[in-house]
C-alpha cells in the first residue's frame, strides 16, 4: 500500500480555482467564525476564504452559518429567490408518482420527535420542490434518491432557497446522475478503482478479482450520502465539504471510506456477495474530518484528469466536470447581502415602475458583466 502524502490532521484547507483544496493551519472556532462572517460582508464576497471554511476542519459549524453560505458557494441571490411553486406542477407530471413514493418513504431523514403535522407539511414541499426543478429543466430525469438531496437542503435552508439550491445543484453538480441513461453515472462511479489501485495495490487487486464492481457506492454518490448516514449533523458536514469542491469529490470520499476499512475487506471471503455485502453497509462511527482530509489528499496526488483515461471517461462526456471551471469562476463575482438588501430598499421605487423586474437583480448583472468585462480586460 503507498502511503499518501498527509499533512497535519490539524490542518485547514482551502480551495483553488481547479476544485483543489490547498491545507492552511486550523484556526480556533471563534477565529474562524469571524473570517467567515469577514468574508461574507466583503465586497465582492471572499469565496475562497468561505470555500476554505467550508471543507477546513468542522465545516460551516451552525445551521446559521450554512444557511448563509451554502447560497454564496453556489451563486445565488439571496434576494432573487424562486416563488414558492404552485400546486399546478403536480398536475400530469410524469414523476409525479414516483416522487410521492419516495418522499413518503424519507420518514428517516427527518429529526427523531418532530410531530407528524410538521413532517407532513415538510413532505409536500419536498414533492412540489422536486417537481419545480423537473418542471423548469425537461432535460433533467429523476432519480430515485434525488430526495435525499432535497431533504436535506428543505431541513437547513427552508424552501425557496432549497428550490434555488437544488435547480442549480441538479444543473452542475448532480447533473450527470441526472441522464435519461445511468452511463454518466457508471462513468463517474468508474473513478473509484483507479483510485484504489494508485494507493492500494493489493486491495483493488482483491476487489477484482471478488468482482465486485462500485455499485455499492450508488447511493453514496448519487445522494451525497445523505440515504446511508444515521446522524444528520454527519451529512450536514459532508455537504458543506462537496458545495466548496469538485463534483468529484464525494467518489474519492468513497475511495477512503474503501482504504479505511482494507482490513475488513481483505479478511473478507473473496466472493462478490460477501465483499459486496460488508462494503454496501457504511459504518455509522466513520472518523469523518480524518476521512475528508485524505479525500481532499487524494484528489491533490491523483486529480480526475490523471485518472479520466483509466475511468474511461472524457471530460467533455461529463457535463458535471466540464462546466465546473467556469460555475466556479462565476461565484467571484457576488455582491455581500448587506449590499444587496440596501439596493433593494433604495431602489424599492423603481422595483414598482419596472413591474416584474427586480432593480436588484439588474444591479447584480450589471456588476457581474462590469467586472467580467473588466478581468477580460487585464
Amino acid at each position: 500500500m503507498k502511503r499518501l502524502k498527509r499533512k497535519k490532521q490539524n490542518a485547514g484547507v482551502g480551495v483553488n480555482g481547479n476544485g483543489s483544496v490547498t491545507r492552511e493551519p486550523d484556526c480556533g472556532r471563534k477565529q474562524k467564525l469571524a473570517e467567515i462572517h469577514q468574508a461574507l460582508i466583503s465586497d465582492p464576497v471572499d469565496i475562497e476564504t468561505l470555500r476554505r471554511a467550508a471543507a477546513s476542519k468542522g465545516g460551516l459549524l451552525t445551521d446559521e452559518l450554512r444557511r448563509k453560505v451554502w447560497p454564496k458557494l453556489l451563486n445565488i441571490n439571496v434576494y432573487d429567490l424562486p416563488y414558492k411553486p404552485g400546486r399546478d406542477v403536480r398536475e400530469k407530471h410524469k414523476d409525479y408518482n414516483q416522487v410521492v413514493l419516495d418522499v413518503r418513504r424519507s420518514m428517516k431523514r427527518f429529526p427523531k420527535g418532530m410531530p407528524a403535522a410538521e413532517r407532513a407539511v415538510l413532505q409536500e414541499q419536498m414533492t412540489d420542490i422536486i417537481l419545480e426543478v423537473l418542471k423548469r429543466t425537461p432535460q433533467l430525469h429523476y432519480y430515485q434518491g434525488y430526495h435525499d438531496v432535497a431533504v436535506t437542503l428543505l431541513l437547513v435552508v427552508g424552501e425557496r432557497m432549497a428550490l434555488a439550491m437544488l435547480d442549480t445543484l441538479s444543473n452542475h453538480h448532480l447533473r450527470d446522475f441526472m441522464d435519461p441513461t445511468m452511463d454518466s453515472t457508471k462513468h463517474i462511479l468508474n473513478y473509484l478503482m483507479p483510485i484504489l489501485e494508485q494507493v492500494d495495490e493489493e486491495l483493488h487487486d482483491f476487489m477484482i478479482r471478488a468482482e465486485v464492481g462500485t455499485i455499492f457506492a450508488l447511493s453514496w454518490l448519487i445522494t451525497w450520502y445523505g440515504h446511508v448516514l444515521s446522524d444528520f449533523k454527519h451529512t450536514m458536514r459532508l455537504y458543506d465539504f462537496f458545495l466548496a469542491s469538485h463534483p468529484l469529490m464525494p467518489i474519492y470520499l468513497a475511495a477512503t471510506i474503501v482504504l479505511h476499512r482494507e482490513k475488513e475487506v481483505k479478511k473478507t471471503e473473496c466472493d462478490m456477495a460477501m465483499v459486496h455485502h460488508l462494503l454496501s453497509r457504511i459504518p455509522q462511527d466513520l472518523p469523518y474530518e480524518l476521512l475528508i482530509g485524505q479525500a481532499q489528499d487524494l484528489f491533490d496526488q491523483y486529480p480526475p484528469s490523471l485518472l479520466a483515461k483509466q475511468a474511461a471517461l472524457q471530460s467533455r462526456k461529463s457535463l458535471s466536470i466540464s462546466t465546473f471551471q467556469a460555475f466556479q469562476f462565476a461565484t467571484l463575482h457576488q455582491r455581500p447581502d448587506s449590499v444587496l438588501q440596501r439596493l433593494t430598499k433604495a431602489q424599492g421605487s423603481t422595483t414598482s415602475r419596472q413591474g416584474s423586474q427586480n432593480p436588484c437583480v439588474i444591479f447584480y448583472t450589471q456588476f457581474t458583466q462590469k467586472t467580467v468585462m473588466s478581468r477580460q480586460i487585464i
